[in-house]
């Protein structure tokens, strides 16, 4: 009897400390991870979902994704936020701005006439954002900023030439400087994320939406509109917004320091690069859907550009002071975008003529 339990016990022994293989033995987690979009987006099939193979590859499959598109976790855009921040997604992709005035500080990107390269100023706003913002986003653990590639107007009736033709539009917009530059231009700002466009722009609701060619195909905006009006490629784009790529804090601490180290190679100022690449490579074959379909595509000259900069001109000083008002250093914060714009890219200039007018009150000297 003796003889029959030591041998029992030695095989227990056995099991616990060398029969189970190691790669049972080793943490692995799926992480839930949301966003608005379909999954015929960019963002989902040439950015999140092959950041998330590679996650796997490099951690030997331990870390996998569940990726939920279109809100599939519920809620809505503007709630993505906090739903990394609580724990209800491990990961999103969201828009900031969908909160308005709850992170004021990014907010600097998305004024009209400051970036033309999604790739170029997604490495400005991350640095931007370790140097200035840690604080604004300190509930959760940022991964990566971008924004997208220059934004447009897309119309249903009538085309956008110059400042006049603004006046009884009814534009979405995404954020709350955009609400503000198309108000300053003479157009009736709706505040609205991507997933409600196409409802209302097939219902009337609104004229038009600025929005980046890279949207157009995912909700099918070319099919709904008949005129686009760029801006002149020589010129600052009229807009961006900027994104979040984010996980909760919670999770990521949880990880062992393997993991940790996946994630942290696949995160902050080279993966911002990359996904602002990949919005700037997304624009040419949307517009091609738009001229396939014989929609009217024209192009704003710089000419005509300046009345719209000197329309949008006191956004600057607005934005200054209320960073002021919170105790922070609104020309410094000012300076330190354009120039980390300027060292990531070409696009530190603000349009038309600028270098031949004084900056407006509260406006830094460039």
């Amino acid at each position: 009897m003796f003889r029959v339990l030591a041998g029992a016990a030695l095989a227990l022994l056995l099991l616990l400390a060398g029969a189970v293989p190691p790669r049972a033995a080793a943490q692995e987690v799926t992480l839930k991870v949301a966003h608005f979009l379909p999954p015929a987006s960019t963002a989902h099939a040439k950015f999140i979902a092959p950041w998330c193979e590679k996650i796997a590859r490099e951690s030997n499959n331990r870390l996998r994704c569940q990726i939920f598109p279109a809100m599939q976790l519920g809620g809505t855009p503007p709630q993505l936020f906090d739903q990394v921040r609580d724990g209800v997604a491990d990961i999103v992709w969201t828009l900031p701005g969908y909160n308005a005035g709850r992170f004021p500080i990014m907010e600097v990107f998305e004024l009209p006439f400051m970036t033309n390269n999604a790739e170029s100023a997604s490495k400005a706003v991350w640095e931007f954002y370790e140097k200035n913002a840690v604080k604004e986003f300190d509930a959760v653990k940022p991964l990566a900023f971008h924004v997208h590639d220059n934004g447009y107007i897309h119309t249903r009736d009538r085309p956008i030439r110059t400042l006049e033709d603004f006046r009884g539009m009814k534009v979405r917009a995404p954020t709350r400087m955009t609400n503000r530059m198309l108000a300053a231009f003479g157009a009736t700002p709706v505040s609205m994320p991507v997933p409600a466009l196409a409802d209302a722009l097939s219902k009337g609701v609104i004229d038009g939406a600025v929005i980046p060619w890279e949207v157009v195909p995912s909700v099918k905006v070319h099919e709904m509109v008949r005129f686009h009006a760029e801006t002149d490629p020589a010129m600052p784009a009229l807009y961006t917004a900027v994104f979040l790529f984010a996980m909760n804090k919670a999770t990521y601490e949880r990880l062992p320091a393997d993991l940790r180290k996946v994630i942290e190679a696949n995160s902050g100022l080279a993966l911002s690069g990359q996904i602002g690449a990949i919005w700037d490579q997304s624009a040419p074959p949307a517009r091609k859907l738009a001229l396939d379909r014989g929609n009217q595509i024209n192009v704003i000259p710089a000419t005509e550009l300046a009345r719209w900069d000197k329309a949008a001109r006191g956004l600057y000083a607005q934005w200054i002071s209320d960073m002021n008002n919170r105790g922070l250093n609104g020309n410094q914060l000012m300076t330190d975008a354009r120039q980390l714009i300027a060292k990531h890219g070409k696009a530190a200039a603000r349009p038309a003529a600028e270098a031949g007018r004084a900056p407006v009150k509260g406006e830094p000297k460039k």
